[in-house]
């Protein structure tokens, strides 16, 4: 016997269970058998139990009006899989019939668990999660998020086992999506052999911690995604250092202990003791490191304003070519100026900007730039950290708006990098429109998104469709004798 538990006729309460076994083949090592006083098979709860707590068998005992046990309801797990049930129920035996090897049956289950696993075996570090989405209906929008929302997870290196989408008008504002569908979706990572859940909105601290509680999975929301994704990319100091910042930022709030008012003890009355909890050493370092970071920081927007100011007095205009993620920025880029800038097709495969210079036939000599890629509802923290890369663009004679001809959603990515000027009080700067990858759209669709939209088609990789760009680029330059 480990635990013995008095609970009422509606139910009891397991305690955290203080024994834990960590081979992902291995079940708890533990039993769970109690009482019911109505007839009745094993309730969800049961069987929820029974999968989050990884439990060996759950057995429910009908209790008759006698006192007597009347029959024994039993569940028992099952190896994960794509499709595959979580548990399985056993048919109701009378209490004093049951005749079950247990030994020899674990043995038998536990192997049959290791074998699963390994066939679904992942590679070291690689996540399986399961994204969450809210939304108040499912309309057009809704599907262009949650399938960039897909992207973003991909770019990050996670297997997405399966997407899970609820209407409701509102995020639940404690769990998100209430707390039985987060049991749910925890019974569903269970038999998808998922360790961890992304949530497509930004959580609170409160929030993701009710959510670890219930679901007992690893929860990240939609910034941090995001964060990962900038930190894999990063690859300068300045850029590590903008990322790190913004995860600094982002970390600090959720960084809470049961007394955050004790920022920092000092001796005295009330605060005599071992000293300084690890929370509190914790919150200081973080909070010396930014202090240290928003120093460089700093350095960086003042080299980045010295730069620009010798531009000014050289004469030397500025085209920064901005656009949405995944629309071919840095391969433009490249092909314009014979440059080797890394390029991919995953969102935001080039974190940190470039400059080049670039002479057009009539010998006017600009620089061009290729700046962080946008991206709806672009996280607080990062717009903050990026701060010194976007003020490039504050600077910039012309924006040259790169847009994926090929997207079938382009004109909702057009009005999000419209917002996002917006947000940057960069609406009513000079802006060329420029839709890329021509190649892959028929030359009548190329040519009817030209005439309502403006602006010129081209493919960044196919330099000889560039001469109309690089027409319209000279031709705002000297109508506005600003070149040199």
């Amino acid at each position: 016997m480990e635990y013995v538990i008095a609970g009422t006729a509606g139910g009891i309460s397991i305690p955290k269970l203080e024994r834990k076994r960590t081979h992902p083949g291995r079940l708890q090592g533990l039993r769970l058998i109690h009482t019911r006083l109505d007839r009745g098979g094993l309730t969800f709860e049961d069987l929820t139990d029974l999968a989050k707590l990884r439990l060996d068998m759950i057995y429910a005992i009908e209790v008759r009006d006698s006192g007597e046990p009347g029959d024994a309801h039993g569940a028992h797990l099952l190896p994960a899989g794509d499709d595959a049930p979580v548990w399985a129920t056993l048919d109701p035996t009378p209490t004093y019939r049951l005749d079950l090897p247990f030994d020899e049956f674990i043995t038998a289950l536990e192997g049959e668990i290791t074998r699963k696993q390994r066939a679904l075996s992942r590679g070291a570090g690689e996540d399986r999660a399961i994204l969450v989405s809210v939304v108040p209906s499912m309309n057009e929008n809704a599907k262009i998020a949650i399938s960039e929302f897909q992207s973003l997870a991909a770019s990050a290196g996670i297997t997405v086992m399966e997407t899970i989408v609820q209407r409701r008008e509102k995020p639940d504002p404690k769990y998100i999506v209430g707390k039985g569908k987060v049991s749910e979706i925890s019974i569903k990572a269970l038999a998808l052999d998922a360790d961890l859940l992304v949530f497509d909105h930004e959580l609170s601290p409160s929030q993701a911690r009710s959510i670890s509680e219930v679901s007992d999975l690893r929860v990240i929301d939609r910034t941090q995604l995001i964060l990962d994704i900038f930190a894999r990319r990063a690859k300068t100091k300045e850029g590590k250092i903008q990322v790190e910042l913004a995860q600094l930022r982002y970390n600090m709030p959720r960084l809470v202990g049961k007394n955050p008012s004790l920022s920092r003890l000092a001796g005295g009355i009330g605060t005599r003791g071992p000293g300084e909890s690890k929370l509190e050493v914790d919150r200081r370092k973080a909070k010396d490191r930014m202090t240290r970071l928003e120093r460089e920081a700093e350095a960086i927007s003042r080299k980045r304003r010295l730069t620009r100011s010798r531009r000014a007095r050289g004469e030397v205009p500025v085209i920064s070519i901005i656009g949405y993620t995944n629309t071919g920025k840095s391969t433009l880029l490249n092909t314009l100026t014979r440059s080797h800038v890394l390029t991919a097709d995953i969102p935001f495969a080039t974190l940190d900007p470039s400059s080049k210079r670039l002479r057009f036939p009539r010998d006017v000599e600009v620089i061009i730039t290729d700046t962080v890629g946008f991206i709806r509802d672009l996280p607080n923290d990062l717009r903050a950290a990026f701060m010194a890369t976007l003020e490039e663009l504050k600077e910039a004679n012309l924006l040259l708006e790169v847009i994926d001809l090929s997207d079938p959603h382009l004109e909702y990515r057009m009005q999000a990098v419209d917002d996002i000027l917006k947000q940057l009080n960069l609406q009513d700067k000079p802006r060329l429109k420029v839709f890329n990858k021509a190649d892959r759209c028929m030359p009548e669709f190329a040519e009817d998104i030209v005439r309502r939209f403006g602006g010129v088609a081209v493919s960044a990789l196919d330099r000889s469709t560039l001469r109309p760009l690089i027409e319209k680029m000279e031709s705002f330059f000297l109508d506005r004798d600003i070149a040199r």
